[in-house]
């Protein structure tokens, strides 16, 4: 049966101490030194500008304790070893834009720990409405200890989200660009788009080509159609017959430029990118629970099919190269295909010893609710806001379990019934696939699907479970209807 709650009056007059236990608490509390303990007595704070940055350093390292140098590289490394001079061994500074990443390499180079902290945890206090205040204020909480460093990654692994990050302008950019294209033949009347599902395809380009070559005959241009599209000729001929303008046949080879331009830079990123994977090393996880146990797993209901790779997915055996790196099979997750997975492995790396568990690390990525109390309540905050492209592709695949016929599938299913919106149950099940990507990660598990029904019969079991519980509180119990006659 559930305790009763006590009420603050139980509680406050003698429910947890006695009266000598309470002045016992009392006079340890009244001798106990309230003042802060200092972590951190080489410690220096640096507000990080565009043009310039201030640096505060103890009063007793220098005549004069906050500086302010350039941005340059000079400047930097000028700065840098002033910082050494004045026996600094440790720098906290905000995450302000990219202006900081520059400085931080700097001064890594010259063996200095950098504390990057994130500027919201640091502007809750009144006042400091200048650098040399906000450096002073930073040195200030970093001698006591009072800021969390942000979470980064090794050199090679941020090679490879550079070129990824990259790789994905350039596929929004060809985006655009057929958008462009469709756009001009709409302008001509040419309604090859209604004809054809995607102009960027073979039928829609070799049409697009003899266009800008001077074609203008409509049954030439549908003998260009490949086998495979649905439409017939005749209507293909019909959606080409078109008013010809030289102005926006101009603007269409600027986009079809445009267009051959942003994939020859994704080759060319595809080409790096595969470069910087080689030079990663193969990672190996033994799984200690499954070592430990001795019961075997159930194998999976259905066989899971691996979807056809996306068009604008790099040409490469991209799930061998994750597997070695990252010594599992994250694709083996439902909702989590192989260019989420490399999404997630360029954003955070394979190790993932920086978060103490699956809680701080769904945390660190926007997923879960605020945990402030107040008066024994949760405080209602507004939502965080948080840009994590991990949390995106995990919000997406999570999205994208609805019509699964998997556990996860099932499990999406079940949190959307419960949830007071669509939001809810998508971000609750996006915080399902982080944890397993944190398990996956950190254990070496490997993700066997048990399938829809087994996570039905279970959720019926756990509710049979729970009805059984409110009747035997309430001094009832629950017969079958096959027993009543």
């Amino acid at each position: 049966m559930q305790k009763r709650r006590m009420s603050t009056f139980e509680r406050l007059t003698g429910g947890c101490l006695n009266r000598n236990e309470r002045r016992k608490l009392a006079r340890r509390v009244a001798t106990a030194d309230p003042s802060l303990s200092i972590i951190n007595c080489n410690a220096a704070g640096i507000d990080v500008g565009n043009e310039s940055h201030f640096v505060a350093v103890p009063p007793d390292r220098d005549p004069n304790p906050v500086r302010e140098f350039g941005c340059w590289t000079a400047a930097l490394k000028e700065m840098a070893q002033w910082l050494v001079d004045c026996r600094i061994d440790t720098v906290a500074m905000q995450s302000t834009g990219v202006y900081w990443i520059a400085l931080y390499d700097v001064l890594e180079q010259h063996g200095i720990r950098v504390v990057l902290a994130n500027a919201y945890h640091t502007k809750t206090v009144p006042g400091r409405k200048t650098d040399v205040q906000e450096s002073q204020w930073l040195m200030k909480l970093h001698t006591y200890g009072l800021l969390r460093d942000s979470f980064r990654m090794p050199q090679q692994i941020e090679c490879v989200r550079t070129i990824w990050r990259l790789r994905d302008r350039h596929v929004a950019e060809a985006a655009r660009t057929v958008q462009h294209m469709q756009k001009a033949l709409t302008k001509m009347n040419v309604q090859l788009a209604n004809a054809i599902s995607d102009i960027s395809g073979m039928t829609g380009q070799a049409i697009i080509a003899a266009i800008l070559r001077g074609e203008r005959d409509p049954w030439v241009l549908a003998e260009l159609r490949d086998g495979r599209i649905k439409a017939t000729k005749e209507e293909i001929a019909r959606s080409l017959e078109g008013n010809w303008r030289e102005d926006i046949i101009f603007e269409l080879q600027q986009a079809v430029d445009a267009y051959q331009f942003a994939h020859k830079q994704i080759g060319e990123c595809d080409r790096k990118l595969q470069a910087y994977l080689a030079t990663l090393p193969a990672r190996t996880l033994e799984s200690a629970e499954a070592v430990e146990t001795s019961q075997p797993i159930e194998p999976k209901v259905k066989k899971r099919k691996y979807r056809k790779p996306a068009a604008n997915a790099p040409q490469m055996d991209l799930r061998g190269e994750l597997r070695r790196i990252c010594g599992v099979d994250l694709t083996a997750i439902d909702g989590i295909n192989i260019m989420g997975a490399l999404t997630i492995v360029s954003e955070i790396g394979t190790d993932l010893s920086g978060f103490p568990d699956e809680n701080h690390f769904a945390s660190w990525l926007g997923l879960t609710g605020p945990k402030d109390i107040s008066g024994g309540k949760p405080v209602r905050a507004k939502k965080r806001k948080v840009n994590n492209r991990v949390a995106d592709v995990l919000r997406l695949g999570a999205a994208g379990l609805l019509n699964s016929d998997t556990w996860l599938g099932a499990r999406a299913r079940h949190l959307r019934r419960k949830a007071k919106t669509p939001a809810v149950a998508v971000k609750a099940m996006a915080r399902q696939l982080a944890v397993l990507v944190y398990r996956l990660l950190t254990r070496g598990q490997s993700w066997v699907d048990r399938g829809a029904e087994r996570f039905e019969q279970k959720q019926q079991q756990r509710d049979l479970a729970a009805l059984s519980a409110q009747a035997s509180a309430r001094g009832f119990r629950l017969v079958p209807v096959s027993q009543i006659n």
